[in-house]
């Protein structure tokens, strides 16, 4: 008997261009196969006024930069068969400034005490290039954060562990002691559809929780 389902087409291999734990375990989670190489950029070094330029250039440059590694040094042999190159970047913006990750345990502890009772929004992009086409699609989305208060031993706890360190504006929304203050998100998306007509689409949801 025939079967009437559509036969899938094969996985392309794919470079995560990562530090992230989180974005690691997303791709682990959808079932993806990824070796993981990171662009080691000054990232400093780039600016932009406007976060959700600043991200999407971030990725960018982060795709070029392991770009140009794999075509001037060695590589694995998963490396040189890679089709997919997928990079990210994301910033928190807290009152019109943009917040990259903390330089210290108190810059931490300032950020989550500012977001307590309050609001902030987390951009981030993701940066898609095919390796053997050149294609690349970028996008990036938009998170307003509005949280309940954060107690002041939460705050100690999450500086404790140190997980603030890591991520933008010391703010892992995820995080099992972070997520029950989330009380809304308010989620825009952009995706760049035709890089030569610079096409977007867009679209608003909110959650509440």
């Amino acid at each position: 008997m025939a079967s009437d389902e559509i036969p899938r087409p094969p996985l392309k291999q794919i470079i995560l261009g990562s530090k992230s734990m989180a974005r690691r375990q997303i791709l682990a989670e959808m079932g993806y196969d990824f070796t993981v190489m990171t662009a080691d950029i000054d990232e400093k070094a780039i600016r932009k006024e406007n976060p959700e330029e600043l991200v999407v250039a971030l990725a960018e440059a982060k795709a070029d930069a392991i770009i140009s590694r794999l075509q001037n040094t060695a590589h694995s042999k998963e490396d040189a068969n890679a089709t997919l190159l997928i990079t990210a970047d994301t910033v928190v913006v807290y009152e019109g400034t943009i917040r990259e990750k903390p330089s210290s345990k108190d810059e931490a502890r300032e950020f989550i005490q500012g977001y307590s009772g309050g609001q902030a929004a987390v951009v981030g992009s993701v940066c898609v290039t095919n390796l053997k086409t050149g294609m690349r699609k970028v996008g990036w989305d938009l998170a307003e954060v509005y949280f309940y208060e954060i107690p002041a031993q939460v705050i100690d706890s999450l500086i404790d562990e140190g997980v603030t360190l890591n991520v933008a504006g010391g703010l892992k929304l995820e995080h099992p002691q972070t997520f029950p203050f989330v009380k809304e998100v308010v989620l825009s998306l952009s995706l760049s559809l035709c890089p030569r007509t610079n096409l977007q689409w867009s679209v608003k949801v909110a959650f509440q929780f």
